[in-house]
């Protein structure tokens, strides 16, 4: 089978992500002596430099891993809360019905860093220095613009001269926005991140003293400050045409610390997945697995119209219950036991035929009774949106990034780091980056899972995977995407599970996701029964899909999904990476 590049073989390390410059700086850090943990922490911070349209220091990252020291699978939960003046009154005040996409209302507690800081400081192996180095020196020296990103800036040029000045100065040159291929400098997050390291290592010798150093500068010290300061005062144009002051404060920064907790995992044809909790979408993946169990998927042929009507028809119903049941489970009852349980898809699988489903069907675990937000029509919306997407000035493009890495070791780790994109926020002042925007992600209606609370964890999209094979650690995956994260990463697990292609060939083949349920993003639209699709599949699954029901949007090929993925064969013993040629900016490697 042709593929775009080969599946990568060694022994030693392999990573994978979403630029080859951070699979090049995790790659040098393994080099170096570092373990799995280090590189990914290593790549993480590149990523945000140079990839700066889809995640940021303001950002998040859920991190998955596995520690073969331990020989455990845990979450570092890297996403955090709302500001503790995040309350739905003070949106009903303000006259507003959704939380705005864009600008300063919808800033969460930036998570991104703590959780590369816990990930570094638990797991990992080397000095702080080694790991925050690469990001610094590409940050100073420069790298290379990439077209989307000259893309991006373009589409908010004039929201920046007009309204996000800080944004402007940082990133607009004196012929407007950088062109694609040029060496671009954002020298006041190189001395951002230059001055958490020498504060860390004026704190003295000794890696955990250092890294705790770090991470009080981040969130009690000069950054929490510039933070405050600058959301306190300013008042800011967002996506509802009106300025608003932010939420979120330094107190809110000080309060917040990267937690570690157990996985939620499910079983499939000898596999064991290993997601996030519901306060993230990860769930959705185990239950289209446990629904997908009832079907004879080889049978059908992959891509074949019957294959996809059924992949498609699941992920209906299992994002469905994500829009009923899930939550910051500190906040919410979430009754993840009944929803991954064998007799609850039994009971599901029944509501799926041969046509496509056009309503939004949430079930009743163990009798509990679904609740639903008021879902926004799209035909009523003039702006919309979705995170891999670009789309119009008033809400711009959002997206994420990935890293997968496995060391000689035996330890895993998967990432998605997001969020702080430079098009959603505007830059603060003496920092060189923006916050993000995830509570754009609550709903403002009382009583649902995913209602705004202070203090409460957005229910998050982003979604790295991580499987056990035959009882084994054995592979760390992932996508940027949004909604589709869980649909794009399902369809590679399934051709690699079912149809015995190596990690490149899954990662290659055509894919597809459906906008049915309601967007994770402002304005939270939803379109019944579309189907977004490569037309590689073919005109015979395609016409097959239309007979059914499904109302197709064929997008260009090589179009939908950025997945990469690093793990073991055990029966060789070699490692192996993949990465996606979508985008035209991911990259694997190792040796």
């Amino acid at each position: 089978m042709f593929t775009t590049r080969p599946e990568l073989l060694g022994d030693f390390g392999m990573v994978a992500s979403t630029h080859w410059l951070a699979s090049a700086t995790g790659m040098a850090i393994l080099e170096k002596g570092g373990n799995a943990f280090d590189a990914a922490v290593g790549a993480g911070l590149v990523l945000q430099v140079v990839e700066p349209h889809l995640n940021g220091p303001g950002g998040e990252a859920p991190i998955i891993l596995y520690s073969a020291a331990r020989d455990q699978v845990l979450v570092i939960d890297g996403q955090g809360p709302a500001p503790a003046t995040a309350t739905i009154e003070h949106f009903e005040g303000l006259g507003l019905g959704l939380i705005p996409g864009t600008g300063l209302l919808p800033a969460c507690v930036p998570s991104a860093f703590g959780g590369w800081m816990r990930l570094l400081q638990e797991f990992g192996s080397l000095p702080l220095r080694d790991v925050m180095s690469p990001a610094i020196e590409l940050a100073d020296k420069g790298y290379p613009v990439l077209s989307r990103i000259s893309d991006a800036i373009r589409g908010v040029e004039q929201l920046f001269r007009n309204e996000w000045t800080s944004s402007a100065s940082v990133y607009l040159t004196g012929d407007g926005p950088p062109r694609p291929g040029s060496r671009f400098k954002n020298t006041v997050v190189a001395d951002t991140y230059a001055r958490i390291l020498a504060e860390a290592e004026a704190a003295g010798a000794g890696r955990d003293r250092q890294i705790d150093a770090a991470r009080k500068a981040f969130y009690e010290g000069f950054v929490a400050d510039a933070i405050d300061r600058f959301v306190g005062a300013a008042e800011v144009m967002d996506s509802t045409g009106t300025r608003h002051k932010g939420l979120l404060t330094g107190n809110d920064l000080a309060g917040w610390s990267a937690g570690v907790e157990a996985p939620v995992a499910t079983d499939y044809h000898g596999y064991r997945v290993f997601k996030t909790g519901a306060w993230g979408q990860g769930p959705v993946f185990l239950q289209q697995l446990k629904l997908l169990e009832g079907f004879d998927l080889p049978a059908m042929g992959h891509n074949s119209g019957d294959y996809i009507h059924t992949i498609v028809e699941c992920a209906k119903l299992a994002f469905a219950d994500r829009e009923a049941h899930y939550g910051d489970p500190r906040f919410a009852e979430v009754p993840l036991e009944g929803l991954l349980s064998r007799g609850y898809a039994d009971e599901r699988r029944g509501l799926i035929g041969n046509e496509a489903g056009l309503d939004l069907r949430p079930g009743s675990p163990g009798g509990r009774t679904p609740v639903l937000p008021e879902i926004p029509s799209v035909d009523t919306i003039s702006a919309g949106s979705g995170e891999p997407t670009f789309a119009s000035l008033r809400e711009p493009s959002r997206d994420t990034c990935h890293v997968d890495v496995v060391d000689r070791h035996g330890n895993m780790v998967a990432a998605t780091p997001s969020g702080a994109w430079l098009q959603s926020s505007p830059v603060v002042p003496g920092l060189g980056f923006p916050l993000g925007t995830r509570a754009q992600m609550f709903w403002l209606q009382e009583g649902l899972p995913n209602s705004l609370a202070p203090g409460k964890r957005p229910r998050t999209t982003l979604s790295p995977s991580l499987a056990f094979r035959n009882g084994r650690p054995y592979l760390a995956f992932g996508t940027p995407g949004g909604d589709s994260q869980d649909q794009w990463t399902l369809n590679f697990f399934l051709a690699h599970v079912h149809f015995g292609m190596n990690l490149q060939e899954a990662i290659d083949q055509p894919t597809w996701h459906t906008t049915h349920f309601p967007s994770s993003f402002y304005p939270r639209a939803a379109t019944p029964g579309e189907l977004v699709i490569e037309p590689r599949v073919g005109d015979r699954a395609l016409d097959e899909l239309r007979r059914r029901g499904h109302r197709l949007a064929v997008e260009d090929d090589w179009s939908l999904g950025r997945v990469s993925a690093a793990g073991v064969d055990h029966a060789t013993g070699f490692l192996k990476a993949a990465a996606n040629p979508r985008g035209m900016q991911g990259y694997a490697a190792g040796r």
